[in-house]
């Protein structure tokens, strides 16, 4: 069974029930214990998760559950990421008042299913730690249950998500029926001795898990929830949405296309071509056409999830391991973006429209100089980590030979490049339209410096590639 390999999942589901029942006896002016608490777990958590990182993959759980580079350090992104998550929603919810301890024990249930779909080894775990991180979202989503907006985007988010999930465990149920196996090592052998594209029963699996995957990720044309969501969703919950599930979600197609179908690539590469140049160009197009800021950083979220996927389109251990670049580094860029939102909603609203940026450069230069710097990476721009992150997507995309989806997605980043420098040219042209002084606590504006330290150095330092690459080999 070999528990000890999976103790840190084992401890953060023990944590998160103590922190649970915890909360059931804190009074009000004693709700920072819970919040102590929550990180304090996700410490340890990732101190375990360091502590199990060996060079040899290991199984467990009679095969249910993997242990690689691949799982180790795609968990360690994800902890850290949900621990400064913590550190940048607290004043965002004493704000609202909405400062509760079941914001933080969700989160943590939301963190364990996002780990459980990391390491998973079968239909049967991906699943299970799909529906936690989902039902988890969906609670997160309506967290702010007195604000319409909130429950109107959790009942959307809901309902489309339910269909996503059902489409998505069909394709697994074709999957099993046709192999007769839930393990993805045996579904693997399977469908290497078939011909994918003359196999119609395959072809079916292969799209309804297509279409689970695509609208997990967000990208087009399963994209409807996203900039509804991003909008309604409180802003700690949308830096939520955007950051630590992409992680997870691409740890998930991996296991399921790479280490499940591999020998059946030349059908989920034909699939996903389309998928990645539709997210590409409503995402960028979109985007340009939004006045609000959370809706432009969704359809944002859109064009960049078509580059993770592009990623695998070159069926190579280069594309996968850019790919997984790719979904990390965004996921750090993303965190210190939505960081900027919080710091300038205030108790009257959240500032999510992009005339809140006006003059932001007068009202508080450093704020300013940060989102520039997280815009900046988005766009692509060097020597900043998604410059890099593009670079390398590219890169193995022109290797496979598809040159063409190369110069699609090129363009399609000149055209997004735009709607970023608006946002950077009313920070540092404009006159403020709010006046009010900008002030966060010191752990709030030290996670956000070193945020933006980690856009600039993670591209200047080229081991965490060479670590994606050594995690890929391992994992195929």
């Amino acid at each position: 069974m070999s528990f000890s390999l999976a103790t840190p999942e084992i401890f953060l589901l023990s944590a998160t029930c103590f922190i649970l029942l915890l909360d059931v006896f804190l009074k009000d002016k004693f709700r920072s214990i819970g919040y102590w608490a929550s990180l304090l777990a996700l410490g340890v958590t990732l101190v375990l998760t360091y502590q199990s990182w060996t060079e040899a993959k290991a199984l467990a759980f009679n095969g249910m559950f993997v242990h690689d580079t691949l799982s180790v350090v795609l968990k360690m992104a994800v902890l850290s990421i949900v621990t400064a998550i913590f550190v940048y929603s607290k004043p965002y919810l004493i704000d609202r008042k909405i400062f509760k301890g079941e914001f933080y024990s969700i989160s943590l249930f939301a963190t364990l299913g996002m780990m459980v779909m990391i390491s998973a080894n079968t239909l049967l775990m991906l699943y299970m730690g799909l529906e936690l991180l989902s039902l988890s979202m969906y609670a997160l989503v309506a967290f702010n249950r007195d604000n319409g907006r909130c429950t109107e985007a959790a009942m959307k988010y809901f309902v489309l998500g339910a269909i996503a999930s059902g489409m998505l465990l069909y394709g697994m149920s074709l999957l099993y029926g046709l192999s007769g196996s839930i393990e993805l090592s045996s579904i693997a052998e399977y469908v290497a001795n078939q011909k994918i594209m003359s196999s119609v029963a395959l072809l079916f699996a292969l799209t309804f898990i297509i279409v689970g995957l695509g609208f997990k990720f967000g990208v087009a044309p399963f994209h409807m929830w996203v900039p509804d969501v991003y909008q309604g969703a409180p802003t700690p919950v949308t830096m939520m949405l955007a950051s630590a599930p992409k992680i997870a979600v691409f740890a998930m197609t991996m296991r399921l296309l790479v280490g499940g179908m591999e020998f059946g690539s030349e059908g989920w590469q034909q699939m996903l071509i389309p998928l990645i140049v539709m997210s590409m160009v409503i995402g960028n197009i979109a985007a340009i056409a939004q006045t609000n800021l959370k809706r432009m950083l969704a359809y944002s979220t859109i064009s960049h999830m078509g580059f993770v996927l592009l990623g695998f389109v070159s069926a190579s251990e280069g594309g996968y391991s850019a790919a997984m670049y790719y979904a990390i580094t965004y996921a750090i860029t993303a965190l210190g973006g939505f960081a900027i939102l919080i710091a300038l909603s205030h108790e009257d609203g959240d500032a999510e429209e992009l005339d809140d940026l006006r003059g932001l450069s007068r009202r508080h230069p450093w704020y300013a100089f940060m989102m520039m710097l997280f815009l900046f990476s988005m766009a692509g721009v060097p020597p900043l980590v998604g410059f890099f992150a593009k670079l390398y997507i590219l890169q193995a995309v022109v290797s496979a030979g598809f040159v063409w989806l190369a110069v699609i997605a090129v363009l399609m980043s000149v055209v997004g490049a735009f709607y970023y420098l608006r946002a950077i040219k009313l920070m540092y042209f404009d006159k403020p339209i709010d006046e009010r002084s900008i002030s966060m606590s010191i752990s709030f504006n030290a996670l956000l410096s070193v945020n933006g330290l980690l856009v600039v150095a993670l591209g200047l330092t080229p081991s965490l590639m060479a670590l994606c690459l050594i995690a890929i080999k391992q994992s195929i």
